[in-house]
């Protein structure tokens, strides 16, 4: 970020933190206290000695948030990576090495996220479950290693649901209506009933349908055009009881099931090898914003269940809990590859031209994953007033996931027999013999090389099982009646075993299993000082890291010389670790009536895993960067001025650079930057500055009804989706396209044309606003939903080093809507 930059958003802070006092000032009522869970007890969160951010279920409801990437709206530090349905990736503080595709299932995640006691991240694959009946979505950012452990390198997200109630039956059900500009409308069925089973048990059930609206058309072959591909369903449910025998034993059993059914993403594609204005065959294509190409029906599904079991006990002066969790998902995304395979035989034209028909022959891929998961955490907590409190305990957890990958081409062996039978190339060298020396005279076809049936020019098979041992304790003396001293850490133990298993053309079929392991201890220390009652002064310092794994094969078959010498012999990547340093401030000023808090810090990482394309290889393969940071400010303001008028601003500034610069070495001796891993570049999908507000303004409008305002307003700033994009010339490349055909009708050939576009996502702005009436057992509201219709790019989406495709993921569009909400029973 330059100079002007930074200036003009420390200009926009400081102004926003002076307007949010002098408002302040005035204020004529309290805020009311927000108890979380973060350190594994309940406490205040103006008393937890580093940087957490809670919104309750009515802020949620309030700001229209029906997702995680709905909720880091409001949230500093907090970014999240819209990569299609099912799909997002967090991020918090910068820590980010930017996209991860599906097809690298060994990356773990980097910030953790937990139902309740129940650990539900999954490297990719982020569950989109929903946040109806939840009493506060927690955030906790810094590294969280010591009471949470892996995939909580950069932070941890916590949904905290509301908890079984015996003491009265009630519900609330909500019914909502929308429409999207130049989209399709939406709708959603919600509700919650708690029911008393005895006194000392009761049963709480959540359920809800959506029809999730679509918004991406999808021109197809001969011009057509596929109105609203992206939409689909989602449906659940979550069930939970409590049992309550006696005040010192707590039972609580509980099932989420969720459903998510879509059938397309929400990419816009500005170039696609099958369809683009420079082709002179058939369809000759100019795509417009929120358009695709696509010759398939593309998919996505996502089976989601977990089963919990969480017992308390009390002992006495401690307290005893056991969570036992069981997760089953299956994930399948079906995508048209049409233009992957099309560019591989395209350039194949070296050995025969290839026909318009063999390019397009359609070519859809299957992308699967079975996961199964099993976590036990068993912790004991000091359960009585004194100066000196702790928590410790130990985990386990055995996941063992299946992946693979399908690409059935119907035809494609006899492409392949046809362009690669064996022959002598008179051409180069007399003596060289045939180009497919098998004694198979189709020695290329799918079977011969590994696939389980013909025609499958792809195929890969990945199981492993990960196993996770630890042990952990946490201890926080209290020095004074001001200072308190908090000491933790954590013992871990991983290993991971996966079998590699590939064939067809397009593959490495040389594969084989392969192991990693790890152990190590995570510290953290933790201080803060009471100035007074309204004010805490924190520090700490704290480990974090993420596990390594193990590379997949490069698509040897599909590399040019240049990219098997530069991204070959990368058979695995190592643990990813980091030491956090923070300084923060919680101050409540204006007689209660407002919060401000802020947080200053710098991480240190060493061996950072940054994903790379591994260019014309179509494979992605995983490197270590061995030094980077991320320094950064984060402030929050909480305020209700007045008994109608309430608001909140939070802002982060982030620098996050590479620190070391990752080379390769040609066969001639050149030298040349990798993946623009270089000194000084920045961290991919982290925006220099964010910032987001809310505001909601009430009034009476009789005895009996309230009416209220509410809208919020986030800004992100530019950013890259991995660092790769930073690479000088990366935005400008020669592309594949077909000329005229000659009298068979055969195309191919060398590249015709380049093209250029900006890799640097640009900075948008997203507003909402929400109008709405209220009684004591109903409301309903009108909202409006990115009232400017920004067309933001939240991601780049590329095929094949992009000779196959270029896209950006993109936002729903301007919607309006209406939901009415009914309360019955308590």
């Amino acid at each position: 970020m330059n100079s002007n930059s930074w200036s003009r958003s420390v200009s926009l802070v400081a102004a926003a933190v002076a307007l949010a006092l002098g408002h302040a000032a005035f204020a004529e009522t309290i805020l009311g206290e927000v108890m979380v869970t973060a350190r594994k007890r309940a406490e205040s969160m103006q008393d937890v000695p580093f940087a957490i951010s809670a919104r309750s279920g009515e802020q949620l409801r309030n700001a229209g948030a029906a997702n995680v990437e709905d909720i880091s709206r409001n949230i500093a530090g907090f970014t999240v990576q819209n990569l299609g349905p099912g799909q997002s990736q967090v991020g918090m503080r910068g820590i980010s090495a930017g996209k991860t595709d599906r097809d690298l299932p060994g990356v773990k995640e980097q910030v953790g996220v937990y139902m309740d006691e129940s650990v539900i991240s999954l490297s990719l694959f982020t569950p989109d479950l929903e946040l109806y009946d939840l009493n506060r979505v927690e955030v906790l950012r810094g590294p969280q290693g010591t009471l949470f452990g892996s995939g909580s390198l950069a932070g941890t997200v916590r949904y905290i649901t509301n908890q079984p109630d015996p003491s009265a039956s009630y519900g609330d059900i909500e019914v909502t209506g929308s429409s999207i500009d130049g989209g399709e409308a939406g709708a959603s069925l919600r509700g919650m009933f708690n029911m008393p089973m005895s006194d000392t048990a009761a049963l709480r059930v959540v359920g809800y349908y959506s029809e999730v609206p679509g918004f991406i058309d999808a021109v197809q072959p001969g011009g057509s055009v596929h109105q609203d591909a992206n939409g689909g369903t989602k449906w659940g449910v979550r069930a939970a009881m409590r049992f309550e025998p006696n005040e010192n034993l707590t039972i609580t059993p509980r099932v989420i099931y969720q459903d998510i059914d879509m059938d397309g993403y929400n990419r816009t594609d500005v170039w696609n090898i099958l369809a683009n204005p420079y082709t002179t065959t058939e369809p000759r294509v100019t795509l417009e914003d929120r358009q695709q190409y696509t010759q398939l029906q593309e998919k996505f599904t996502d089976e989601f269940l977990l089963a919990d079991l969480t017992v308390e006990v009390g002992l006495g002066n401690h307290t005893l809990t056991s969570i036992s969790s069981y997760t089953d998902r299956d994930i399948l995304v079906v995508r048209d590859a049409t233009q992957l395979t099309g560019s591989v035989t395209y350039d194949l034209g070296a050995f025969r031209p290839a026909t318009s028909a063999e390019v397009r022959i359609s070519s859809p891929l299957y992308d699967a994953t079975k996961v199964k998961v099993f976590t036990q955490e068993l912790r004991v907590a000091s359960d009585y007033d004194g100066r000196f409190q702790w928590v410790g305990g130990a985990f386990y957890s055995d996941i063992k996931r299946h992946y693979g990958q399908q690409l059935p081409t119907p035809g494609y062996d006899d492409v392949m027999a046809q362009i690669f039978a064996p022959f002598d190339d008179p051409t180069d060298d007399p003596d060289a013999g045939p180009i497919c020396p098998l004694t198979s005279p189709r020695c290329l076809d799918s079977v011969n090389l590994g696939a389980p049936v013909a025609d499958m020019p792809f195929y890969s098979d990945i199981p492993y099982d990960f196993t996770q041992i630890a042990v952990f304790a946490e201890a926080n003396f209290s020095l004074s009646e001001r200072a308190d001293l908090t000491i933790g850490g954590r013992y871990y133990d991983f290993s991971e075993d996966r079998v590699l298993t590939f064939g067809g053309v397009f593959s490495d079929p040389s594969a084989g299993p392969g192991s990693s392991d790890s152990d190590g201890f995570l510290p953290r220390v933790l201080f803060s000082y009471d100035v007074n009652e309204n004010v805490q002064l924190n520090a700490q310092a704290s480990e974090g890291f993420r596990l390594g794994g193990i590379n997949d094969p490069l698509n040897l078959s599909l590399c040019s010389d240049e990219d098997v010498t530069t991204f070959g012999g990368r058979d695995s990547f190592d643990d990813e670790t980091l030491w956090n340093y923070e300084l923060g401030a919680k101050v409540g000023f204006a007689d209660g009536r407002a919060q401000f808090n802020i947080s200053a810090y710098r991480a240190e990482i060493k061996d950072f895993q940054v994903p790379v394309v591994a260019g014309t290889c179509s494979s992605r393969i995983v490197y270590n960067v061995p030094k980077a940071h991320t320094n950064g400010v984060e402030i929050e303001l909480e305020a209700q001025p007045t008994d109608r008028f309430s608001f909140g601003l939070s802002a982060a500034m982030v620098n996050s650079e590479l620190d070391s610069t990752v080379t390769s070495t040609s066969g001639s001796g050149a030298v040349t930057v990798v993946g623009a891993m270089e000194k000084g570049n920045r961290m991919a999908s982290v925006p220099e500055f964010q910032m987001s507000a809310n505001a909601t303004y009430k009034w009476p409008m009789t005895d009996r009804l309230e009416g209220y305002i509410s809208g919020t307003f986030q800004h992100i700033g530019d950013r890259y989706t991995q660092v790769a994009d930073q690479a000088s010339g990366f935005g400008t490349f020669g592309i594949r396209s077909f000329g005229s055909p000659t009298t068979t009708g055969q195309v191919g050939g060398p590249a015709l044309t380049s093209i250029t576009f900006d890799p640097l996502l640009p900075e948008y702005d997203i507003a909402n606003l929400r109008f709405g009436v209220r009684a004591d057992d109903w409301e309903a509201a009108l909202f409006i939903n990115n009232i400017a219709d920004e067309s933001a790019r939240l991601g780049l989406d590329q095929e094949r080093g992009r000779v196959a495709r270029v896209g950006f993921l993109t936002n729903q569009p301007r919607t309006i809507g209406v939901t009415y909400r009914r309360s019955f029973g308590k």
